[in-house]
């Protein structure tokens, strides 16, 4: 995985223990990540899209947070039973916990400048809703894959619900993508998990293709 995309958060940049957590995970596909045959979305050329890093949309105070995990997560063993969690984002726990690294893990917290800007942005899809021609119309954009206690899902402030009515063809998840749009501070539900930030979709390329 490409966890460079979330740039400071040393708590994620652990690829020893991200290979433990997705010992169980199924192997990726050789498969391009967009159908090259498929249609991709054609950028609006009057906006200028500012590129940012993921951390840009989170409060500092939680970045902090994040960044010195607590002292207990050192006694659960990598890949045992209580390092798994679920396969869906499982972000959408509200936390009463004193426990500022829990409650930033559930942080619905956004920077407000951030609404109505026009952004680029990298970060892998996870599928939620298909057109007839099985082309994904809506999606979560992540900045890494949590599938562990010690690399768990990201908070929803590192979550965008994105549309775009025209779908995407992707044959490998697992491979990170580049997306330009509209931003706006908008709370979103769904059965994958909670997202603080919304995205009008205006193009979209690979990774690679920077």
């Amino acid at each position: 995985m490409k966890m460079h995309l979330l740039k400071g958060l040393s708590f994620i940049m652990l690829s020893g223990q991200l290979m433990a957590c997705n010992e169980n995970q199924p192997s990726q596909p050789d498969d391009p990540l967009i159908n090259k045959t498929s249609a991709q979305a054609q950028p609006q050329t009057e906006l200028e899209y500012k590129e940012l890093e993921w951390t840009d949309l989170m409060p500092k105070d939680d970045l902090d947070a994040l960044m010195n995990p607590p002292a207990y997560l050192s006694e659960i063993e990598d890949g045992s039973e209580a390092d798994q969690i679920d396969g869906s984002l499982n972000n959408n726990s509200a936390s009463e916990s004193d426990d500022r690294y829990q409650q930033a893990l559930t942080s619905t917290r956004v920077i407000e400048k951030m609404d109505g800007q026009a952004i680029r942005l990298p970060g892998f899809v996870v599928p939620l809703a298909y057109n007839e021609q099985q082309m994904v119309t809506q999606f979560l954009l992540v900045p890494f894959f949590g599938a562990c206690i010690h690399v768990p899902p990201p908070p929803p402030n590192q979550v965008i619900f994105v549309e775009y009515a025209k779908g995407l063809t992707i044959s490998n998840f697992y491979d990170p993508i580049w997306v330009s749009g509209v931003l706006s501070t908008k709370l979103v539900q769904s059965d994958m998990g909670t997202s603080a930030y919304q995205l009008q979709l205006d193009s979209y390329q690979r990774y690679d293709e920077q």
